[in-house]
């Protein structure tokens, strides 16, 4: 009986000391998707010894990280217009290069300018500028927090997870048939999906933010099964056949929510597959012999566009590092970053652009804005660096880029070994 009790006082004091530790030692370690780790761990020790091309890109992410300490949680159904469906919890937007037509009553059906962004698709009544700062805010939130362990950035960011994905009150259906809908012409469109971009650093930031404990278990489970519903959506639905469809950077993005959101629900064979569809589809098929990606290049912002287009590939190629998607070719690599068919590959795509950087190259292509997507070019070739650490163009490229457009948060991400 002595042993009994005595078991069961043993039982109560260890009980109670679990629940005294901090909650940090009982939570998940994070996992990394989209980031590398060895390369926030660098950017770590170079923001420890106060290295000058670094700092001001930590001082850039930690401005963005208190202001979204002041922002409400997003949810769409704070919108003022409604999709065609009726439903508030459908996200909705409009397409952003859409314009009323100056010679019609009313202005529809809308017409299509390239390039030149309508104001009326960014405002508070429809969805698009609300999801793009619930990315940036939760984005920014999760490599604070990351960066520096403050938790309050991680119970931030898990305010707004819970709030989008969570809440039944306020959390988003997992779908985007209704995204970029054109007045007059349609109720929206699979080109849409392409607003969907901004889950992958949500889904980044929530496994950031797991050592806080700031989720849930229940909550982190309920987010994944969020995505793992909008993944069966993007793979089953008419829209998110003809967004797979695409040639040009829609097709990337695409992929590179597939893939990612499929790594982040545990569904490796979907991503696998999709990577492969990424190699011979897209990577063939995209950039030519010289690495030009022609589709981008008939726009009328022909460098952003290109640049837009790398940065889903920057995502991809390190998707493709976390699972062997068996894309071994005639030069035996099985990586994206390496895969080539016919001499068409992701290397020739960084280092034609990167040719344009920093030398006596012109641009040739005609631009409706000069200076437009240089801010998207530093992170694209930071991060092509490591992929190609052997060449020295790309790797000067890099390095002007990072003087020349010091504060890029991208930076953190890929630091320069």
């Amino acid at each position: 009986m002595r042993l009994i009790l005595l078991a069961g006082l043993l039982a109560g004091l260890l009980a109670c000391l679990c629940a005294a530790l901090p909650a940090q030692s009982r939570a998940e370690p994070a996992r990394f998707l989209s980031y590398d780790p060895d390369a926030l761990a660098l950017a770590r020790s170079r923001l420890a010894a106060g290295d000058p091309l670094y700092t001001p890109s930590r001082d850039a992410l930690l401005r963005r990280a208190e202001a979204a300490l002041t922002h409400p949680a997003p949810t769409v159904t704070a919108k003022t217009l409604l999709p065609a469906s009726g439903d508030r919890h459908d996200y909705y937007s409009f397409g952003p290069y859409w314009w009323p037509d100056p010679a019609r009553p009313g202005g529809l059906p809308y017409i299509r300018r390239d390039g030149q962004t309508n104001p009326a698709s960014k405002t508070e009544a429809t969805d698009s500028a609300r999801l793009a700062s619930f990315g940036e805010d939760v984005g920014s939130l999760g490599l604070a927090y990351a960066l520096t362990g403050e938790a309050r950035f991680a119970r931030k960011a898990a305010e707004m997870i819970r709030t989008w994905f969570v809440d039944p009150d306020t959390r988003m259906n997992p779908n985007l048939a209704h995204a970029q809908a054109i007045p007059g012409i349609v109720e929206g469109r699979g080109i849409g999906i392409i607003d969907g971009r901004w889950f992958l650093d949500v889904m980044d930031a929530v496994e950031l933010i797991r050592p806080a404990d700031a989720l849930t278990p229940a909550e982190y489970e309920a987010v994944r099964d969020w995505y793992r519903a909008m993944t069966r959506w993007l793979l089953s639905s008419p829209e998110g056949f003809e967004e797979s469809n695409w040639h040009n950077n829609h097709g990337s993005w695409f992929d590179a929510q597939v893939v990612g959101f499929a790594l982040f629900t545990g569904q490796e064979d979907v991503a696998k597959q999709q990577l492969r569809i990424t190699a011979l589809r897209r990577v063939a098929g995209q950039f030519d012999r010289e690495g030009r990606q022609v589709a981008e290049l008939e726009r009328t912002r022909p460098w952003h566009y290109s640049q837009f287009n790398l940065q889903a590939y920057t995502r991809l190629g390190r998707y493709a590092e976390l699972v062997d998607a068996g894309l071994a070719n005639d030069l035996d690599h099985t990586d994206l970053w390496h895969f080539t068919l016919d001499e068409h590959g992701l290397h020739r795509g960084f280092r034609f652009l990167a040719g344009f950087v920093g030398g006596e190259a012109r641009w040739p292509y005609r631009e409706l804005q000069e200076g437009d997507g240089m801010d998207l070019a530093v992170g694209n070739m930071m991060a092509a660096a490591r992929a190609w650490p052997e060449d020295a163009a790309i790797r000067g490229a890099a390095e002007t880029l990072l003087r020349r457009y010091p504060g890029q948060v991208e930076a953190l991400l890929w630091p320069l070994r």
